[in-house]
C-alpha cells in the first residue's frame, strides 16, 4: 500500500525546510512526510520511529537521497538520546505526526483493528505488554479505568465486566473476538464511528504509552530547536491535541495570568512564538481523497532568536 501523508502543504508551509538545514521526523512512519521534506529542500533529514518494520522500509528512501535521510529505531520521547549518537546539536525543525500508522492498522498481524482479525497485539514497538494481555489480566476496576481515561468511554465499566465474563469463558485472543463483546455490551446508538472505537484506541494508548511519550517527546522537540526553528505536530484525538495544545500555549507564553489575588511574581519570556492560534483542520478535497485525515488537527510553534 501507498502511505497518503496528512496535510502536506500545511506541514511544508510551517515547517518551511530550507537548503542546509537539519531537520527530525519523529514519526516516520510510511515515509511519506519525510519524502516531502526531502523534496523540499537539499536538507539533512534524522527520522524516529520505533517500529522495526518502518525502519526496515524506509531504507528504499533513504537510498534515494544519499547522505541526507539516516534512520533511527528507537523512541520519540527519546529523541535527545537517539540523536546523542549522531553530530545534531541543534535541529531547524520537528515534525510530530502522533498515533497508528496507516501500515500498523492495515497489518492484520498487527492487531491494531477491529475490522480485520488479528492477534490481540497493538505494539507498536517489539517489547512490553500486549493488549491481549491487558484484557485478560488486567482487574475489573483498571481496566474501566483506562477505557473511560484513554478512550473517553462513557461505558467503561460495563465493557469492563463484558470482558471479565468473556474471559472467564476463555481468554480473549482476536481483534474481532473482542470487538464482538464491545458490541454486545453497549446499548444502541446513532453513532456513526463502530462501538469499538474508543475501547481499542484505549488500549492502544496504554500498550503503547502514547500520552507521556507525546509530553516527553514535545518537550525534547523543543529543547533541540535552534532559534527560528519550528515545531509542527500533527494530533488525531482530542487526548493528544489537549497535550499538544496545552504545551505550545506554555512554551508561547499564552497561559493565563495567574489570580489578582496571589502574590506577583515575574513571568520569564516566552521562549516560542505560536504559529497557529487555532489548530489547523485538512481541507474539504483532502478529507475526500483521504477520510483518515478528517479528525487531524494542526498546531505549530516556532523558537525565538535568543531563546536559551
Amino acid at each position: 500500500m501507498s502511505h497518503i501523508p496528512v496535510m502536506p502543504g500545511e506541514v511544508l508551509a510551517l515547517l518551511s525546510p530550507r537548503d542546509g538545514g537539519i531537520y527530525l521526523d519523529a514519526t516516520f512512519g510510511g515515509g511519506g512526510h519525510a519524502a516531502l521534506i526531502l523534496g523540499a529542500a537539499a536538507c539533512t533529514l534524522f527520522a524516529i520511529d520505533r517500529d522495526p518494520a518502518a525502519i526496515a522500509r524506509g531504507a528504499e528512501l533513504a537510498a534515494s537521497y544519499p547522505g541526507r535521510l539516516s534512520l533511527i529505531e528507537g523512541r520519540f520521547g527519546a529523541m535527545f538520546e537517539l540523536l546523542g549518537h549522531t553530530s545534531v546539536i541543534r535541529l531547524d525543525g520537528v515534525l510530530m505526526d502522533l498515533g497508528v500508522s496507516s501500515f500498523q492498522i492495515e497489518d492484520a498481524a498487527r492487531g491494531f483493528s477491529f475490522r480485520v482479525t488479528g492477534p490481540l497485539d497493538m505494539r507498536m514497538g517489539r517489547s512490553g505488554p500486549s493488549a491481549a494481555e491487558l484484557v485478560n489480566q488486567l482487574p475489573a476496576t483498571e481496566l474501566a479505568s483506562l477505557l473511560a481515561e484513554f478512550g473517553e468511554e462513557r461505558h467503561a465499566r460495563r465493557i469492563a465486566r463484558a470482558i471479565l465474563a468473556a474471559r472467564a469463558r476463555t481468554p480473549i485472543a482476536t481483534t474481532t473476538e473482542l470487538a464482538a463483546i464491545i458490541r454486545t455490551a453497549l446499548p444502541a446508538s446513532r453513532e456513526r464511528i463502530d462501538p469499538a472505537t474508543r475501547s481499542f484506541q484505549a488500549l492502544r494508548i496504554r500498550v503503547n504509552d502514547e500520552l507521556a511519550e507525546i509530553a516527553r517527546g514535545l518537550a525534547e522537540a523543543a529543547s533541540l530547536l535552534a532559534p527560528g526553528g519550528r515545531l509542527v505536530a500533527i494530533a488525531f484525538h482530542s487526548l493528544e491535541d489537549r497535550l499538544v495544545k496545552r504545551f505550545m500555549a506554555e512554551v508561547a507564553g499564552r497561559t493565563p495570568a495567574p489570580s489578582r489575588h496571589a502574590p506577583a511574581t515575574t513571568r520569564p519570556p516566552p521562549r516560542f512564538r505560536l504559529l497557529t492560534p487555532r489548530a489547523l483542520r485538512p481541507a474539504a478535497a483532502e478529507i475526500a481523497a483521504n477520510p483518515r485525515a478528517a479528525s487531524a488537527r494542526l498546531r505549530a510553534i516556532e523558537c525565538l532568536a535568543g531563546a536559551a
